[in-house]
């Protein structure tokens, strides 16, 4: 499709079109087989840069040639680039083809056009049903809509077209957390799918290591790809900052590249800072076992930036699961899951295909915030009604969690919810939440949507419009719970039968409020209207709140750094007695 003749020059010249590349245009025939060859070297070396700017050129003389739009789109994607307008070209040139409804969804979910990005995968899915990439990725829209029992069709149906595909079963586990249809063994039965998976991938599992078997310092291995202003990145911070560093050595393995602020200041508390973004599962698992690496631990869980498949290989003696996400991981060859008494009862071992290692009080401890930010007054008392908030990713938000969440609402008419997430900045998926309100008899009147906001201090100050949290259920708030108690806003959650639901029953407790956690949905209901229809006791509390959790095992850094120390070396001093009881 030739473009107009005074619209910019799609090579990036700057030039309107005809005073740029419009006498170069070849109508019809594609550009010759070597000049695409060259392009296609560009992608397949990674030289994304020189890529975007040749195939502006390419697109400028060939504008009726999809493959070049294609070439385009990917050029920009591989650099965080907006790719939606060359995919977009390649669908009206290619509509019949699945890949360009396919790349076009990738786009506009990069973009967070979650709804849009649904839509392109199932065109891609309806020219080609046995597009078991499609399905996968159509999964990834769908979670980031809370469409849970959709999403989890979709990735079953790429699992079935190709078993191999273990992101898929990956990402299958993920949203399995936030449904309320299955079991502990049914999680754990798919979670040792995974495992399996990522062990007929395996070439040789290691059986012996480098490191000695007894040590004075501890090398310590952190594989993430959340180094940064991320959840992640804010409980790890300040136990960095605290570890005895005579006891000891650590390494990161990032597994992408993204870096910021927080990166940088983390960067010097490790002794080494290695790139696993780009090495191939058996590259990383021989550089970590070169490194000699004692204890090796996972950050991520079934999250996004995982290398769960690589612990797969065993490259350290002992391998410890941890903070991304509270739940087991199915890989034989991880060792331990960290938790502690209320999280991780002994009893639920069965639970997992790790063996539970308990820290004393808290699993977790949330790094002070770095802003000055004070708690405000009670909002309520000057707005004349209650504010329930939510932080939440909405993918927590299930029907249940709505329906639940509206009856409050009806309970108390007055009253508002104020929601935030990065998926409310786009408008489709506003819309689609403010229908499941709807459906429930909110109006729209009772509820204040918002998108996120670039700077965490930013995201701390919304809470002043707060007067009470309201957790959803079966996964609750982990990071939004400690940042809500921090600004002196408390946190209704619902007790759990599994570590995941259990971890807002675990920071309700180690903060002194154990009267916030609700027994079933109804109590859930009939304390969020007691604590919502007290204004005064609510104001106190919030008053208070600052001191009481700043004081509690969830900030005291130095406290748990030294239960996490002594669950370091417990785990490594275990791992040493099997080894010798077997020799």
């Amino acid at each position: 499709m030739k473009p107009e003749r005074n619209v910019p020059c799609p090579c990036g010249s700057g030039k309107k079109f005809k005073h740029c590349c419009e006498k170069t245009v070849a109508p019809s025939q594609p550009p010759p087989t070597d000049v695409i060859n060259q392009h296609i070297a560009l992608y397949s070396a990674g030289r994304y840069t020189e890529l975007e700017s040749r195939a502006r050129v390419l697109v400028g003389q060939y504008p009726n040639f999809g493959f070049g739009w294609q070439l385009l789109g990917g050029a920009l994607q591989m650099q965080n680039k907006d790719a939606r307008p060359a995919f977009q070209e390649m669908v009206k040139l290619m509509p019949n083809e699945a890949d360009a409804h396919y790349n076009l969804g990738i786009a506009l979910k990069s973009a967070g056009q979650f709804a849009g990005a649904v839509t392109s995968y199932r065109r891609a899915l309806q020219l080609n049903p046995n597009y078991a990439e499609a399905h996968y990725n159509l999964g990834n829209a769908l979670k980031q809509l809370g469409q849970i029992a959709e999403a989890t069709d979709s990735f079953r149906n790429a699992i079935k077209l190709k078993p191999s595909l273990i992101d898929a079963q990956g990402n299958l586990l993920f949203c399995l957390n936030f449904s309320t249809q299955h079991t502990p063994a049914d999680y754990l039965l798919e979670a040792r799918r995974f495992g399996n998976i990522a062990a007929g991938q395996v070439k040789a599992r290691y059986n012996s290591w480098q490191c000695e078997s007894q040590s004075q310092r501890l090398k310590v291995g952190i594989v993430s790809g959340d180094l940064s202003h991320h959840p992640v990145g804010y409980f790890l911070e300040s136990l960095l900052a605290h570890l005895d560093r005579s006891q000891i050595e650590l390494v990161a393995y990032h597994t992408q590249a993204k870096e910021d602020d927080l990166t940088i200041r983390m960067k010097p508390k490790f002794e080494q800072w290695r790139a696993l973004a780009g090495l191939s599962d058996e590259a990383a698992a021989q550089l970590i076992h070169a490194d000699g690496v004692h204890v090796l631990i996972d950050l991520s869980g079934h999250t996004a930036h995982s290398r769960l498949p690589m612990f797969a290989w065993k490259p350290s003696p002992v391998q410890v699961t941890w903070l991304g996400l509270p739940t087991t991981t199915g890989v034989a060859e991880m060792d331990y899951v960290l938790g502690d008494p209320i999280a991780t009862p002994l009893e639920d071992a069965g639970h997992f295909s790790e063996q539970i290692w308990q820290l004393p009080e808290t699993y977790i401890c949330l790094s002070i915030p770095e802003t000055t930010l004070e708690v405000n007054r009670l909002p309520a008392l000057e707005n004349g009604f209650v504010t329930f908030a939510s932080f939440n990713n909405l993918v927590k938000m299930n029907d249940a969690t709505v329906a639940l969440w509206a009856r409050i609402l009806a309970a108390i008419p007055s009253a508002k919810l104020l929601l935030k997430a990065h998926q409310l900045k786009d408008a489709a998926t506003v819309k689609a939440t403010l229908q499941r309100f709807a459906a429930q008899h909110i109006g729209t009147e009772r509820l204040i949507l918002e998108g996120p906001t670039t700077l965490r201090a930013n995201h701390l100050t919304t809470y002043h419009r707060a007067d009470l949290a309201l957790d959803p259920f079966p996964y609750p708030g982990v990071t939004t719970s400690a940042e809500a108690l921090w600004m002196g806003v408390p946190v209704l959650s619902m007790q759990g039968d599994r570590f995941m639901s259990r971890t807002a029953t675990s920071i309700a407790h180690n903060v002194g409020l154990p009267d916030w956690v609700a027994a079933n949905e109804d109590d859930y209901v009939a304390k969020a209207i007691h604590f919502a229809s007290d204004l005064a006791k609510l104001s106190a509390l919030r008053n208070q709140l600052r001191e009481q959790v700043r004081n509690s095992p969830l900030f005291d850094a130095p406290r748990f750094a030294k239960h996490f120390e002594d669950a370091l070396w417990g785990m490594w001093q275990e791992r040493c007695k099997l080894r010798t009881s077997k020799n």
